[in-house]
């Protein structure tokens, strides 16, 4: 089997191109389920109804979110109406939505989990307990776990690489929309990346235009936001599973 995750979809940007390539991506590299971390894939950040479908009918089986879940107000009417889109696990009780989904390909149900760190981000509950409860919960659910872990700090996401060593079959950090180069096998057998990458524009500092983050740092005063858009890229990684349920190659890709 062989799971294609896809790094953080920023604005129209991202969203358009990832509906133009990702049927062919799909067919090059043999994809059997594709999940995509879409918490920025709106314009200002978020998800709208309109763009879950398109990239649904590109071929997104799954999607999972972060710190700007609740940023558009499609989001809660999605999370609860919908069984293929989830939001960290870690937030508080009654949040509307779940931390996990169960996605179905090759004969195996699949468990996706969804953490947020919590260097520089929320005040949410601890990642790693709540990802102990997700895992017994599961256990009896799928044949195995995949997680997505929205974190901004590297130690933070590698740590937690580890502590679900030989637990989760992958763990896929996102959020920090740079690609990482540390794509592996965990000594008992999880795949690991630190960030997907983004899906997004080239020309940009982390999706935005790349004047106003210019302006920001050089005035150190507020500025409004605003995607770019232009010659873009997919960044993700092919994570390959074999029949034990056991994760045997992790390949980055980065598609232009």
């Amino acid at each position: 089997m062989k799971i294609l995750a896809i790094g953080d979809i920023v604005g129209d940007c991202g969203t358009d191109f990832a509906v133009m390539v990702l049927p062919e991506i799909r067919r090059t590299y043999q994809i059997d389920l594709c999940i995509a971390n879409a918490e920025n894939a709106a314009e200002g950040s978020g998800i709208t109804q309109n763009i879950y479908y398109r990239l649904s009918d590109a071929g997104v089986d799954g999607f999972t979110m972060g710190n700007h879940t609740f940023q558009k107000k499609d989001a809660v009417a999605l999370l609860e109406k919908n069984s293929d889109i989830i939001r960290p696990a870690n937030y508080p009780d009654g949040v509307p939505g779940k931390g996990y989904m169960l996605l179905h390909a090759c004969g195996k149900t699949i468990g996706v989990i969804n953490l947020m760190g919590r260097f520089n981000l929320l005040n949410l509950d601890c990642p790693f307990r709540t990802a102990d409860a997700l895992l017994e919960e599961l256990k009896d659910k799928c044949d195995f776990v995949v997680a997505d872990f929205h974190a901004e700090a590297s130690s933070e996401k590698i740590a937690f690489g580890y502590y679900l060593d030989g637990r989760a079959t992958a763990v896929f950090g996102t959020h920090t929309h740079v690609q990482t180069a540390d794509e592996c096998i965990l000594p008992k057998g999880t795949g690991y990346i630190s960030d997907l990458g983004m899906t997004g524009a080239i020309e940009s500092v982390l999706g935005i235009k790349k004047e106003i983050i210019i302006r920001r740092f050089l005035t150190q005063m507020p500025q409004k936001f605003e995607n770019a858009y232009g010659k873009a890229r997919l960044c993700g990684a092919v994570f390959t599973i074999d029949e034990n349920n056991r994760c045997t190659a992790v390949e980055r890709i980065a598609v232009v």
